[in-house]
């Protein structure tokens, strides 16, 4: 099966991971940014405010689109604060209504929507583990529940479906993405080094977790557009093995070529906040693509405190039975995948070797 498909949010961690195999695969593929992509993707964009309902209905009713992939978002500032803001969840809410109400009047078949483990309440402490799809929705307000139930009250007699997919931390790569973990880690380490110093883990505890490698979760959206067994159902998609941030440091400092130090538990915005001069000699020396700390991290250094530093939990761990009985079965060893991630950044000289 081919089509058309729109990818929301074309430029973040998900949607280029999904840009890029559904390119792969020969779909016409429409990226929607406000940003501008460098270089060819394979895809055309448009800039668009998903906040604008008549912009989208001007720009997406004549597309013919038959999928759309929905991973837009809007974050707030101070990240964790705004998971329970109502102006987010009102503000992601009327994008995701937007967007599906310009496209549904053509011919439509699938929409993917991307939700998190947020709607297990992992960021208010201790989630029951696993997490399972159906279980009863978790009591705190949640913008997931306004976009789904926007999903399902438009699907209501109609010929298309939707999937919702649930990854644990995405592990890819984007510009300025607010939960980018491979970028502050691989900052973080390249930083450090420039420095003199050994790798120290900057977390606390040793919460057991899991991640979704971004081109695994590109092949479930793939999956999951063309799959009857995945319409009108929610999927938690993880790598398929269980880690320690703490874990997994030693890989960052082989990849890197440094010495190990001891945990030093530390707030990497504060830490990091000073560190743009560091980066512009890191860049120079080695001779770099010219992106700023900024660029490359964006608002990431709260995300990787939220991810190392949560020791009063013990686990946040989803089911994927349900996922894998549906006939998606792909996983990869995570340890493997972020030095795979680590080296394809410094073979594109965004980190240094």
């Amino acid at each position: 099966m081919s089509g058309t498909v729109v990818i929301a949010g074309a430029l973040g961690l998900v949607g280029g991971a999904a840009l890029r195999r559904y390119v792969a695969e020969g779909w016409k593929v429409i990226g929607l940014s406000r940003r501008t992509p460098g270089g060819n993707t394979g895809a055309r964009f448009l800039a668009l405010d998903l906040t604008d309902a008549d912009a989208c209905r001007a720009a997406l009713s004549g597309l013919g689109a038959t999928h759309l992939v929905y991973s837009a978002l809007y974050e707030k500032p101070e990240l964790r604060a705004g998971w329970l803001d109502e102006e987010q969840m009102r503000i992601n809410h009327a994008m995701l209504a937007n967007c599906v109400a310009a496209l549904e009047g053509g011919p439509l078949r699938h929409v993917t929507l991307l939700q998190g483990t947020k709607a297990y309440g992992v960021h208010l402490g201790q989630m029951p583990v696993p997490g399972k799809e159906d279980a009863p929705r978790h009591i705190h307000p949640n913008f997931y529940w306004r976009q789904e139930d926007e999903l399902r009250e438009r699907q209501r007699g109609r010929d298309w479906h939707w999937t919702v997919l649930r990854p644990q931390a995405v592990i890819g790569f984007a510009l300025g993405s607010a939960m980018n973990l491979l970028s502050a880690i691989g900052t973080y380490a390249a930083v450090s080094r420039h420095l003199g110093l050994p790798l120290a883990f900057p977390g606390r505890g040793d919460r057991i977790t899991e991640v979704t490698d971004a081109r695994l979760l590109a092949e479930a959206i793939l999956w999951a557009g063309q799959s009857e067994a995945a319409g009108n159902r929610i999927f938690n998609v993880a790598n398929g093995d269980v880690l320690t941030w703490r874990g997994l440091f030693p890989t960052v400092a082989r990849v890197f070529g440094m010495q190990q130090g001891a945990p030093h538990p530390m707030p990497m915005p504060a830490v990091m906040a000073d560190k743009e001069p560091v980066w512009r000699e890191v860049v120079r020396e080695h001779g770099l693509q010219e992106h700023t700390l900024r660029e490359l991290v964006g608002d990431s250094w709260q995300f990787a405190d939220f991810a190392f530093s949560r020791d009063d939990q013990v686990a946040s761990l989803v089911s994927t039975v349900k996922i894998r009985q549906a006939g998606f079965g792909d996983c990869i060893d995570t340890e493997a995948m972020l030095e795979w991630w680590l080296r394809d950044l410094q073979r594109q000289r965004i980190l240094p070797s």
